[in-house]
């Protein structure tokens, strides 16, 4: 015999530290799906806190405050069950959870397992691991609840809650986004589902938090492991599924079950339409994802404006289309800043592509003061070659400038580098390395044109000569990136793997690299690490960003070659 049940997902944008907003969020998703006759509707990991709150979890009276903000969302519920995530607290301990409301109460809590300490993720340093798997009673329907890595494990506790006779699981999730995680995701539901005979909806947050995006993209998977429904990508959404789950006589173990209520409500409804969402393909996901990270971080730290150098150059230029896109053209404004080392094309290019995004263009001469810095101090420097000195002080001008003008109206500085340059050192800090965001801080240089020509497929933006020119910082006289780094073709295929895949010198080699060119890559990118300690966040979305994935000390006489 089998139930009919609709599933409610709410793909919600929470905010950290936001309780009341991201309660009213709740509350008025909850209303939604019940209007439209849902039996269950499922809210990500930690809505009611956002998702990572780090170290506003060693605060007690945060903990207190969202348990308070539980009890008043939980007022507000009807008659659909929802799952919510919050953060629970006994006695000392402090869980990652969820409440499983009904008709204005919380029927039950249940606790994250398995805590993720890898990665991005720090679980351990705040939660306590819960022990029991969850399963609850809504009218004849048994369904589990877990929590995010709960799934990930053959051995967590979809299998027991299976065994207690439950046939759907509710996965509530803050799973971040890098490139092609989805396909990872996707295959470990449908194996747990297919290997449990169970349904599963699989709830992902959506939104930028920080370096961070999560990129939605919920799924409801049967019991067969097919994809039946999907939410969209980077979007808040609300999944509405019709689902017929097995239903049998109680077992011992089913009576143990937490109830919900013994009643499942009969509910007026046609039936749901399946959604036609499209996959995107890598790049196009990797746009989005850049664009919802930038914007949450302008709007979430309320900023309203935002200003880059332009250069003339394909980096400034990928920045300048996303912050346009994510933010509208009127918010955006771009500085040129010339010296004598500009060429006349770089102008061009950089005022032609202000004028086909509309936005602001604000073009400087800093020659002289660039003179004047170097007259200054041409006494303590006589009789030296000049060299990369003189090169830094050109970028450090421009980096003052562009903080005088944040400085003045508030707007926020973008900076322009790539995972490429952040890698190597290929960057002046204190020079184009300020600013509050790296938007393609972790975007290889290789991707960075991929992502130009998708964005220019989509409508014409960035010229092509931008695109088709030799890459130069423009510092001195007749200057190519390739004078001090290799092909970008080949450096991040070094670069990829000896960040993102930890392999070491003999490794890279074999993979087909002369030895001298990854003795320099690597040695580039170890004596880089202070460097990187101090520039401003960037959107993750590769497996292993700098920051948050990769910890390495500054200070360290290890030799990796």
């Amino acid at each position: 015999m089998k139930k009919n049940l609709r599933l409610a997902i709410a793909q919600i944008n929470c905010t950290i530290g936001d309780l009341d907003g991201n309660s009213a969020k709740i509350i008025e998703y909850a209303k939604k799906a019940e209007d439209l006759g849902a039996d269950i509707v499922s809210f990500p990991e930690l809505a009611i806190t956002g998702y990572p709150p780090e170290d506003l979890l060693l605060k007690s009276k945060f903990i207190e405050d969202n348990i308070e903000c539980l009890k008043r969302t939980t007022r507000k519920v009807g008659d659909i069950a929802c799952v919510v995530g919050f953060v629970d607290k006994k006695a000392k301990d402090i869980y990652n959870a969820a409440a499983v409301i009904y008709q204005g109460k919380v029927r039950g809590t249940c606790q994250k397992i398995f805590l993720p300490n890898y990665g991005v993720f720090d679980e351990k340093r705040y939660f306590t691991a819960g022990t029991n798997a969850c399963v609850f009673k809504l009218g004849n329907i048994v369904f589990g609840v877990n929590i995010c890595e709960d799934i990930w494990h053959a051995d967590g506790p979809t299998e027991e809650q299976a065994s207690s006779g439950a046939k759907l699981i509710i996965n509530i999730n803050a799973s971040p986004y890098y490139a092609g995680k989805i396909r990872q995701r996707e295959k470990v539901v449908r194996d747990d589902a297919r290997a449990n005979d169970l349904f599963i909806s699989y709830t992902n947050m959506v939104g930028g938090q920080d370096e961070l995006v999560f990129d939605g993209q919920s799924m409801v998977v049967d019991n067969a492991g097919s994809v039946i429904n999907r939410a969209s990508a980077f979007k808040e959404d609300l999944l509405i599924t019709d689902v017929a789950i097995p239903v049998g006589k109680m077992r011992q173990a089913q009576k143990s079950a937490v109830l919900v209520s013994n009643n499942l409500p009969v509910k007026d409804r046609p039936q749901a339409p399946k959604r036609e969402t499209e996959s995107l393909d890598e790049t196009a996901e990797v746009y989005e994802a850049l664009l919802l990270g930038l914007k949450d971080y302008v709007r979430k730290n309320s900023f309203a404006k935002v200003v880059m150098g332009l250069s003339g150059g394909i980096d400034s230029a990928l920045v300048a289309v996303l912050a346009s896109d994510a933010l509208g053209k009127e918010n955006v404004a771009g500085i040129f800043m010339s010296t004598h080392y500009s060429s006349e094309q770089s102008g061009l290019d950089a005022k032609r592509l202000a004028e086909n995004l509309g936005i602001g263009f604000i073009e400087l001469s800093i020659e002289q003061i660039f003179k004047l810095y170097l007259m200054t101090l041409e006494p303590k420097f006589s009789g030296l070659e000049k060299n990369i000195t003189e090169e830094n002080i050109q970028a450090r001008i421009r980096g003052n400038f562009l903080m005088a003008f944040s400085n003045k109206f508030g707007w926020l500085v973008l900076t322009t580098g790539n995972k490429s340059e952040m890698s190597t050192g290929y960057a002046t800090l204190y020079g184009d390395m300020a600013g509050g965001f790296a938007v393609i801080k972790d975007v290889p240089k290789t991707l960075v044109y991929k992502l130009a020509k998708y964005r220019n497929s989509v409508g014409k933006a960035i010229p092509e000569s931008i695109i088709d020119r030799e890459p130069t910082a423009e510092l001195k006289s007749g200057q190519k990136d390739s004078d001090t780094l290799p092909p970008y073709e080949m450096l991040d295929r070094i670069l990829k793997a000896y960040i993102e895949e930890d392999r070491g010198l003999n490794e890279i080699i074999k993979m087909g690299f002369d030895k001298p060119t990854v003795v320099k890559v690597i040695r580039m990118v170890d004596s880089s690490e202070y460097k990187r300690r101090q520039s401003p966040p960037g959107i993750k979305i590769t497996p292993k960003a700098f920051g948050r994935d990769r910890r390495m000390p500054i200070t360290n006489k290890y030799s990796y070659i």
